[in-house]
């Protein structure tokens, strides 16, 4: 068995997914994986990819590969991060609705970069792009195939809850000293 094979079949075996997997010439062996998404409810948080889960699999994946004589300096196994790549089908229509950028095989008008919302369309995709800024944008749109695609990429969200700027300053206050308070630490 191939290594791409033993590194498939050990990572669908343990109920993970496999985004990549890639062998450098250094002998370096980099696993992708990702949790399944079989249909959540759209209320319900996607599960992430945790350290033990990595854990999980590179303690199987040492066993599997030294089993089947695959060669390999180096383990890494992770999450495939915030700016998840998009591979095959089922990962474009596991993430219709999110922004994505694409880069194209062959330029169209002069470009090869998009950037734009995910649509499943009849024998392809779409992607909507927005012509300016505002509510008011006029919308275009992108048809692609999956073949003239050279790389896609979930375009990262994220959100610091509870570390945005207060929109107003709270009030200062004065200790017994008479030095002016500010959350928690004194000016003078």
């Amino acid at each position: 068995m191939s290594w791409q094979g033993a590194v498939e079949t050990t990572v669908t075996g343990l109920g993970y997914e496999l985004v990549d997997a890639e062998k450098s010439a250094g002998g370096l062996l980099r696993v992708f994986i990702d949790v399944p998404f079989p249909g959540q409810p759209p209320l319900e948080a996607p599960r992430a990819v945790t350290v033990d889960d990595c854990e999980r699999v590179t303690r199987q994946l040492q066993h599997v590969l030294e089993v089947e004589g695959c060669a390999y300096e180096r383990l890494e196994v992770s999450s495939p991060g915030l700016d998840r790549p998009l591979k095959r089908a089922a990962d474009y229509a596991r993430f219709t609705g999110e922004q994505v950028e694409l880069t194209l095989r062959l330029p169209f008008k002069g470009r090869k970069k998009y950037r734009g919302e995910l649509v499943e369309r009849d024998g392809g995709w779409r992607l909507l792009l927005e012509a300016g800024g505002g509510a008011d944008a006029d919308q275009r749109a992108l048809d692609f195939v999956l073949d003239e695609v050279r790389e896609a990429r979930l375009v990262p969200v994220v959100d610091f809850k509870g570390r945005r700027t207060p929109t107003k300053a709270a009030p200062s206050r004065q200790d017994a000293a008479g030095d002016e308070v500010v959350d928690g630490g004194r000016i003078q």
